[in-house]
């Protein structure tokens, strides 16, 4: 990602409020529980995750699982919340240490490492939450997965929607 599109993002992020007609068309396909879960992110991560959902959506995608995924990919941050600095940080230190940022990642997440596990863990914490809260087995991988690359993998269903939800998060 450049750094145009870092910068574009992290004022994304400092107005973002998401968009009650999306809200309106997506509530629909979340249950009451994973309903809740998405209403208990910040409003910064609600309105990102409206705009991968209007994505997909523009684009015809209609799987009720990658389009719920759109919507709940980053639901784990709602666990240990990340402030905008906290984003920044993580954002810097990726272009100037990736490799420790992986190491750090894997830390509780507490005192200066704490940027750095959520970002590497909230995809497994929002699985949790999600499967604990209803969702299908789909739905949980592909919230657990969302940030795994996938080169070298086959071509499945599955990963033609990983792919779908990995290129529109990163778009929006």
């Amino acid at each position: 990602m450049g750094v145009a599109y870092r910068i574009q993002q992290f004022f994304q992020i400092m107005r973002a409020r998401p968009d009650q007609d999306a809200w309106a068309r997506a509530s629909v396909i979340l249950n009451p529980p994973l309903r809740e879960l998405f209403l208990r992110m910040a409003p910064s991560d609600q309105a990102h995750g409206l705009r991968v959902f209007s994505a997909l959506e523009l684009e015809g995608k209609s799987d009720p699982d990658l389009l719920a995924a759109a919507l709940l990919h980053d639901v784990g941050k709602s666990v240990h919340r990340p402030s905008v600095l906290d984003r920044v940080i993580v954002v810097l230190a990726n272009q100037l240490f990736p490799r420790k940022v992986i190491q750090w990642g894997k830390s509780e997440p507490e005192g200066w490492r704490r940027p750095f596990a959520i970002a590497r863990q909230h995809p497994r914490w929002g699985a949790e939450l999600a499967a604990a809260n209803g969702a299908s087995p789909q739905l949980e991988e592909l919230v657990r997965r969302h940030q795994e690359p996938l080169a070298g993998k086959p071509q499945t269903a599955f990963t033609r929607l990983l792919g779908d939800l990995r290129r529109a998060d990163s778009e929006n």
